[in-house]
C-alpha cells in the first residue's frame, strides 16, 4: 500500500530535520504509514509518533544525537511474530535502528510487517476484550545486537 502525504503538522516536523537523517526518516514514515491504512501518524512530545486504533505503535527517539535513527516501540514485546531487527529483552519496549537510508530500504519489508502485526493485535484486542488473537504465537525473546561504532 502506498503511503499518503504527511499532514501539515507531520510535514513541518519532517521539514525541520537536517540531512542526515531527514531522507531516511521520511522513508521510515512512508513505510510505516503505507503498510496498513489503520496506521496514523502525528507529532506528540516533539517527535513523530505512529498509532493504530488509538494505541501507540512507535516513535522516533534520539534522532538528534550521533546515533543511528531509532524507533522505539513502547509496547513492542507484545508484537506477535519473528522480527530479526527488533531489539530488546525487557518486558515492554523494543527498538529498531537504522544507520542510513540504505538500511531503511533493506528493512522496509520487516518494518511494514511489524506495523501490520500491531494493527492486527490492536484490532483483535478491541474485539476480544484485551486478548491477543488465539492464532497468534508468542513472540520469541528478541536479543539486542551490538551497536556499530
Amino acid at each position: 500500500m502506498k503511503a499518503g502525504k504527511p499532514g501539515p503538522e507531520v510535514e513541518k516536523w519532517l521539514a525541520a530535520l537536517s540531512e542526515p537523517p531527514q531522507q531516511a526518516m521520511r522513508r521510515v514514515r512512508d513505510v510505516i504509514a503505507g503498510a496498513d491504512r489503520r496506521i496514523r501518524d502525528h507529532v506528540k512530545y516533539n517527535t513523530l509518533n505512529f498509532e493504530s486504533g488509538g494505541s501507540d505503535l512507535c516513535a522516533f527517539v534520539q534522532w538528534k544525537k550521533k546515533t543511528p535513527i531509532t524507533l522505539m516501540f513502547n509496547r513492542g514485546a507484545r508484537i506477535q511474530g519473528k522480527f530479526p531487527h527488533l531489539e530488546g529483552e525487557g518486558p515492554t519496549a523494543r527498538f529498531m535502528r537504522f544507520a542510513d537510508l540504505e538500511e531503511v530500504e533493506a528493512r522496509a519489508g520487516e518494518l511494514g510487517k511489524i506495523a501490520v502485526a500491531w494493527c492486527d493485535l490492536v484490532a483483535a484486542e478491541a474485539k476480544g476484550g484485551g486478548k491477543p488473537p488465539a492464532s497468534a504465537k508468542k513472540a520469541p525473546k528478541q536479543t539486542a545486537r551490538p551497536r556499530k561504532s
